[in-house]
C-alpha cells in the first residue's frame, strides 16, 4: 500500500505571496485580485504577507513574476490577468507565451506559481469567470497556491 500526500489541508509556511496582476481590463482584474487576496487572508496569511504588483497587461506578467520569486521571502506567486479574443490571433500568441513562461518558471524554481490568466472569447465569459456564473478564478488560483504550499511541507516530511 502506498502513501497518498495531498495539500488540501494542513499547515502553511511563513513568507510572502505576491499577486502580479494586469491593469488591462480593470474591472475583471480587480475582481480577480480581490478574490485571491480574500482567499489568502481566509487561509491565515496576514495582510502584510500579501503584496499586489500591477503590470500593464498579460504580456508583462512573467517578467515581474520572475523578479518577485527571486526575492528571499517570497514563497509563491499568483499571476492574474484577462485576455479577450479580438479580430486577430494576437490573443493566442499572448496566452500561449505567458502560460509557457509561467509554467517554466514554476518548474525551474520549485516555487508555486498560480495561473490566473483568463483566456476568454468574449467579455461575457470574462465577467462570468471573475465573479459571475462560473465563480471567480482569483479564488481558484489562490487555492491552487495554498494547496501546493501545504503539499511542499508534507513532501518534505514524508520523502
Amino acid at each position: 500500500m502506498s502513501n497518498e500526500i495531498t495539500g488540501v489541508e494542513g499547515e502553511l509556511p511563513n513568507g510572502s505571496v505576491v499577486i502580479v496582476a494586469s491593469r488591462y481590463n480593470p474591472a475583471i482584474c480587480d475582481s480577480l485580485v480581490n478574490a485571491a487576496r480574500q482567499t489568502l487572508s481566509d487561509a491565515g496569511f496576514p495582510e502584510q504577507a500579501i503584496t499586489v504588483i500591477r503590470v500593464p497587461g498579460a504580456w508583462e506578467l512573467p517578467t515581474i513574476v520572475q523578479q518577485a520569486i527571486q526575492r528571499p521571502n517570497v514563497i509563491a506567486a499568483i499571476a492574474l490577468g484577462c485576455v479577450i479574443k479580438g479580430e486577430t490571433t494576437h490573443d493566442e500568441h499572448i496566452n500561449r507565451s505567458v502560460s509557457m513562461a509561467l509554467m517554466e518558471m514554476g518548474v525551474q524554481s520549485g516555487i508555486p506559481i498560480a495561473f490566473g490568466l483568463l483566456t476568454c472569447n468574449t467579455l461575457e465569459q470574462a465577467i462570468n469567470r471573475s465573479g459571475g456564473t462560473v465563480g471567480n478564478k482569483g479564488h481558484e488560483a489562490a487555492d491552487a497556491v495554498l494547496e501546493l504550499l501545504r503539499l511542499q511541507i508534507k513532501m518534505n516530511q514524508v520523502l
